[in-house]
């Protein structure tokens, strides 16, 4: 991805070098720099906002830890169909984001200050199943 404005720059340079009389010798090696600092800024800002991390002790979302003792509950899935959207969904998103980022699902958790939360993963299904199965260990199935 960081490569694409380079490449870029080396078509026009290459179409330049064939049709034109002028080529932009200074420019386009400028704005390949410039792309790819952008871009490279970009890639490392998704990879640290992005992220998810799920230990035995620790959820990691973004640049956010929350302990598992922390987790009282796992709230039901969303339904997509339904009118009214459950509490859970408008809650606070973990990571110190503003929203559940792009292309992943949210899932509602209650922590044991009373607050609602809300954790994402590209996979919610499998992130869902791997919480449930550290709350019933660290509780032996005890939590709700």
């Amino acid at each position: 991805m960081v490569a694409f404005g380079p490449i870029f720059c080396l078509i026009a340079l290459v179409v330049e070098l064939l049709t034109g009389p002028v080529v932009h010798w200074f420019a386009l090696p400028l704005f390949a720099a410039l792309l790819s600092g952008f871009i490279s800024v970009q890639v490392v800002a998704a990879r640290r906002h992005a992220s998810v991390e799920l230990t035995s002790s620790t959820l990691r979302q973004g640049t956010e830890d929350l302990p598992i003792t922390e987790i009282v509950k796992i709230m039901p899935p969303a339904d997509p169909e339904a009118r009214d959207h459950q509490p859970w969904e408008t809650a606070r998103s973990l990571g110190e984001l503003s929203a559940v980022p792009r292309r992943r699902s949210g899932i509602g958790l209650r922590l044991n200050n009373g607050a609602l939360v809300q954790a994402w993963a590209k996979d919610d299904e499998g992130l869902r199943e791997q919480l449930e199965s550290l709350l019933a260990k660290s509780t032996g199935g005890s939590r709700e």
